[in-house]
């Protein structure tokens, strides 16, 4: 991956990802492709906090459906990032 900006599109905030606030974990959307450790270096490089682990998963895309035509939306990924204690990312 050559650009952090392509690998962490953007930092979710969901209630679910809220109550991760105490444990300091953030939740990302991360490009397709990425590796564990690719994502730990742009998450490092654009918020300058240090990150302890990286946990993926890849969410699958939903059945839809529109008049009649059926299809479905993409799949897509996702990181919860555990930084070391003290690190903060502002998520406001």
């Amino acid at each position: 991956m050559e650009s952090t900006r392509i690998v962490v599109k953007s930092i979710l905030r969901t209630e679910k990802q809220s109550d991760l606030l105490p444990l300091n974990k953030y939740v990302f959307w991360v490009d397709n492709k990425a590796n564990k450790l690719s994502i730990k270096r742009a998450v490092e490089d654009i918020y300058k906090v240090k990150v302890n682990e990286v946990n993926t998963l890849v969410v699958p895309g939903k059945a839809k459906r529109v008049r009649h035509a059926q299809g479905m939306t993409p799949e897509w990924k996702k990181a919860v990032v555990t930084l070391k204690k003290g690190d903060k990312i502002d998520v406001t």
